[in-house]
């Protein structure tokens, strides 16, 4: 049996993580010899308590009756040196070791889908704002040749992998359970797509394993680890999507927020991250620019995107200002709309690339 297949069996027992077993290697040479081990010798190495649940463990368990049970759930896997195992992924503090996938296997991706990759993450609770704002950035990163990743959670999460299917581009999901499952089931339909549709479903979790407290801080290392970047469109303060982009700040890729509403308590996720050193977006084009990527194949202005579409305040906006610049409070007076929906308004047009704003608080149109 292939030596990929014993990391396989360790990958199933719920005592040993990255960072043990990686100690099992370092003491054993291979998973085969660390598997096929005395009771004394794997007892010595995990400690007597856990080491004799892995044994027992290890007595009741077939890895062969198992690898039927994935080729059966249509499930592949990658180890950590395996050739296809995603490069930004192994560059993290204690990466997976087995990595389990519904989808395309990563072995079929070219190298640009699974290198050019950014998280698009938030609240659940999202407002119509965030909506927006997330459907616009992440269709046009799509359009402009980034894979999406993201957690399959409700809200911004299922809004990132649903843009990046309706723009036919890849999309990734990482689940803080086992890929069989689909977790939260509200978004069964959008699980079901991405695997059908060329994305992939994954987790470092075995089989039917369901989701803990635990694994969700867990599954966020992993989003960031496979992105070049994380961009966070909308969120709270305790937002678990700060954890994910925490963890980008600590592998040093790029952090982007989309700075809200000062009146809604989901921009203050954003607002923290700012404050603390990630790059404000108001249009896509800024994180093309901070991720330093010059393809001319990539500039957003070249890319056509059907969310643009005016809206009928959006046309009153631009009808105020279609002669002259003007400050934010004149166009408040002018529309007679609450400042808090103006403010909304204008970020949202700011990102489709309607209108620009100027030193000074002034919005022109864009030309």
């Amino acid at each position: 049996m292939d030596e990929r297949n014993y990391w396989l069996g360790f990958s199933v027992f719920s005592g040993i993580g990255p960072f043990k077993f990686k100690k099992i290697l370092e003491d054993f040479g291979t998973a085969k010899k660390a598997w096929d081990s005395s009771d004394i010798k794997i007892k010595k190495n995990l400690g007597e308590s856990l080491g004799i649940k892995f044994v027992d463990f290890r007595s009741q368990f077939s890895i062969e009756n198992y690898l039927k049970s994935l080729k059966k759930e249509n499930v592949w896997f990658l180890t950590f040196e395996d050739k296809h195992y995603p490069n930004l992924l192994s560059k993290i503090k204690n990466p997976p070791f087995v990595l389990y996938g519904r989808g395309i296997p990563f072995e079929k991706w070219n190298e640009e889908e699974i290198n050019r990759t950014i998280a698009v993450v938030g609240t659940r609770k999202t407002t119509q704002y965030g909506r927006e704002v997330t459907r616009i950035l992440a269709s046009q990163l799509s359009q402009a040749g980034f894979t999406i990743v993201s957690g399959l959670a409700i809200g911004v999460d299922a809004i990132s992998h649903k843009t990046a299917l309706e723009n036919g581009n890849k999309t990734i999901a990482v689940l803080g359970c086992g890929v069989d499952c689909c977790n939260p089931s509200e978004n069964l339909s959008l699980y079901k797509r991405i695997i059908e549709e060329g994305g992939a479903v994954i987790s470092e979790l075995p089989l039917s394993h369901p989701p803990t407290k635990g694994s969700f801080p867990a599954r966020n290392r992993i989003i960031a680890g496979l992105s070049i970047g994380v961009l966070v469109t909308e969120g709270a303060e305790d937002s678990g999507s700060l954890i994910t982009a925490n963890y980008a700040f600590e592998l040093g890729r790029k952090v982007f927020a989309v700075p809200g509403p000062i009146t809604s308590s989901l921009s203050k996720g954003p607002f923290r991250l700012i404050q603390k050193g990630a790059k404000l977006v108001t249009t896509p084009q800024d994180i093309i620019d901070e991720l330093g990527i010059k393809n001319h194949e990539l500039r957003i202005g070249k890319i056509k995107t059907k969310i643009a579409v005016e809206t009928k305040e959006e046309k009153k906006i631009l009808e105020i200002l279609e002669n002259e610049a003007l400050h934010f409070d004149e166009i408040v007076r002018k529309s007679q709309l609450d400042s808090s929906k103006i403010g909304s308004l204008l970020s949202i047009m700011e990102i489709k690339g309607l209108v620009k704003t100027t030193d000074g608080g002034f919005y022109n149109i864009v030309s």
